[in-house]
């Protein structure tokens, strides 16, 4: 049976409320992401006892710094074995070289383009001379070149990114059931099912399924959509 494309985004501090959710949700998704809010309570500890309910595990700590130590840090979570690991592209090739090479045997290595609280006005105060659509397609070629699995955009994006790489692996984030449906901090999102006809491989949903009333009711309304 092919697992649910949905990765649920367990962000919280509280491993408890995490546990709690996952146990909820885990026969409508396929795996579920913990990102560094997660990780900074709880380190490697908390992931393996998360991991321990049998569902893959998205690290997603966005490593960004110079090659040799973001392949050090690769190698440091190796005994997580996480199904996907973030980086962030804008540190360029030779550090996503470096973390594609010190990633476990298995690991999806993919690649931060623009993030979803970002807009074209918020590229150009950094000094990005691109709308977010231009800048994701230079970050995918690069991360294509690097040997890297795919990348992370948003689902305005992710169909050009497939058009430059039809063999990536691509995860997106930003996603809402409806559309225009509390954006939070989020700037460009889409719903799971546009997302999915767009190319995405995978869809982070973190909010519209950890903050409902029935997490599981939900995760399963979302399901039904795709």
């Amino acid at each position: 049976m092919n697992r649910s494309p949905i990765y649920v985004a367990i962000d919280t501090p509280d491993i408890g409320r995490a546990k709690d959710i996952v146990a909820r949700v885990r026969h409508h998704v396929g795996g579920i992401k913990l990102g560094l809010e997660f990780f900074s309570a709880h380190g490697q500890a908390g992931v393996r006892e998360m991991a321990a309910l049998n569902l893959p595990v998205f690290l997603d700590l966005k490593l960004h710094d110079i090659p040799n130590t973001v392949a050090k840090a690769v190698q440091a979570l190796h005994s997580l074995q996480p199904s996907i690991l973030t980086v962030h592209a804008a540190g360029g090739r030779a550090m996503m070289e470096d973390a594609k090479a010190a990633a476990p045997v298995g690991t999806k290595v993919v690649a931060v383009t623009v993030l979803t609280s970002l807009d074209a006005d918020d590229l150009g105060s950094i000094g990005v001379d691109a709308d977010p659509h231009g800048q994701v397609e230079r970050l995918t070629l690069l991360a294509k070149e690097a040997g890297l699995d795919g990348v992370v955009c948003s689902g305005n994006e992710v169909k050009a990114a497939k058009k430059l790489w039809p063999h990536g692996f691509f995860v997106v984030p930003g996603i809402r059931p409806v559309e225009g449906d509390g954006a939070g901090d989020q700037k460009r999102m889409m719903t799971p099912r546009r997302a999915l006809d767009q190319g995405a491989s995978i869809l982070v949903i973190g909010r519209p399924i950890t903050q409902a009333a029935d997490p599981d009711l939900a995760a399963r309304a979302i399901e039904a959509t795709l």
